[in-house]
C-alpha cells in the first residue's frame, strides 16, 4: 500500500550558489557518505542538488511534518547505480508512525534542474 508520494525539484545553479554562500549548509543537509564518492572525491553539485530534492520529496511523502532532521535521511547508491534511502532518528520515527516499510526513490538532473520522486510504501 502506498503511504505517500513526494516530488521536488532544485535549480542546480541556485543550489550551488547557496552552498558557496553558506559553506556550513552542506554539513547541515548531508552526511559524509552523500558528500563524498567512494573514490574520495567530492560529489558534484548536480548530484547533491538531486539528493537535496530527494530529502524534500521524502518529507512530502511523510506529510511534511515539522522537526525532521535533514541528516536523518541519507540518499545512498547501490552497486547497480540505483539510489536508495536509509532513514534514522526523526525520519524513522515518523515513517514508523505512518507504517512505512520501504522506500522507492528516483533521481534525475538535466538542463540545470535536479529532481527526485520518493514513494513511501507500507
Amino acid at each position: 500500500m502506498i503511504i505517500g508520494v513526494g516530488i521536488d525539484v532544485a535549480e542546480i545553479d541556485r543550489f550551488a550558489a547557496s552552498l558557496e554562500r553558506t559553506p556550513a549548509m552542506a554539513q547541515r543537509l548531508f552526511v559524509a557518505g552523500e558528500l563524498w564518492l567512494p573514490s574520495g572525491e567530492r560529489r558534484g553539485v548536480a548530484s547533491l542538488a538531486a539528493r537535496f530534492a530527494a530529502k524534500e520529496a521524502l518529507a512530502k511523502s511523510l506529510g511534511a511534518p515539522r522537526g525532521l532532521r535533514w541528516t536523518d535521511a541519507e540518499v545512498r547508491t547501490a552497486d547497480s547505480g540505483q539510489p536508495f534511502l536509509t532513514v534514522r532518528g526523526t525520519v524513522a520515527e515518523r515513517a514508523a508512525e505512518l507504517g512505512v516499510r520501504s522506500w522507492h526513490v528516483s533521481l534525475s538532473h538535466d538542463a540545470g534542474v535536479a529532481s527526485a520522486v520518493v514513494v513511501a510504501e507500507g
